[in-house]
């Protein structure tokens, strides 16, 4: 199994790479682990690789520029784009038969978020699956990764020294946030929506809103019926 992960933080993941049952498939050739900066992939000098939101709000998101061109390099350096994945708290909550199920891939691509979040585009062209730990937030994907890797590798063959020991083993109310776009405007022919360059405060809002609730009710539909019922709880009886 090859692992390649894209993060802001390679040496927390190089060293993660030393230990245990993980160290050891690693060491032996069982599975093989590249890390790759983000910032080597800056298109400044000061390795700039966050910008402000359009149409507001706290924080930064990471642009679409620098991970476009990590993802084209690990394409370029394996000769695979493999299965990329994009640790954040919008995805599915992972659980063992993903591990199960994701160790059938010889090649898997794991992207840690950071900050306020990543450029929509990214997800829309380069992500083939969004995996969360939990409805928690972290400060990075970095430990997300370190979870996931470490689920699947101690399935691999060889990994545990008992394999019979693998066999055997055995949030409150709210929506999951609305997409994020930052500069430029335009990016591989995809547009940020009109809406968000408008600098109509209301309307974008209220745009937001609509998508939190959509994207809720697409993803998580346990988290969207949770909400719809705190509502109704709220609004008392009609």
């Amino acid at each position: 199994m090859i692992l390649d992960v894209i993060t802001t933080f390679p040496d927390t993941v190089k060293a993660f790479r030393e230990m245990g049952i993980v160290g050891r498939a690693f060491n032996t050739g069982l599975a093989e682990l590249k890390c790759w900066d983000i910032r080597d992939f800056a298109d400044d000098t000061y390795k700039h690789i966050d910008d402000v939101p359009y149409g507001g709000g706290p924080g930064m998101i990471i642009k679409p520029d620098p991970l476009f061109r990590a993802f084209e390099a690990v394409e370029a350096f394996r000769k695979n784009a493999g299965h990329r994945i994009f640790l954040t708290p919008q995805g599915q909550p992972f659980q063992q038969n993903d591990a199960e199920r994701l160790i059938d891939h010889s090649h898997i691509v794991l992207l840690c978020g950071r900050y306020k979040g990543i450029d929509e585009r990214v997800r829309d062209e380069l992500i083939d699956e969004e995996i969360s730990l939990g409805d928690f937030v972290l400060s990075g994907g970095e430990i997300a990764a370190f979870a996931v890797i470490d689920a699947m590798v101690r399935l691999l063959p060889g990994a545990v020294n008992d394999e019979g020991s693998t066999k055997s083993d055995t949030f409150p109310v709210g929506l999951l946030d609305a997409p994020y776009y930052t500069r430029p405007a335009e990016y591989r022919g995809n547009k940020v929506p009109d809406v968000l360059l408008s600098g109509h405060h209301a309307e974008i809002d209220k745009w937001r809103e609509q998508q939190r609730q959509e994207r809720t009710k697409n993803k998580r539909p346990d988290l969207f019926e949770r909400y719809m019922r705190g509502l109704e709880e709220s609004n008392g009886p009609s």
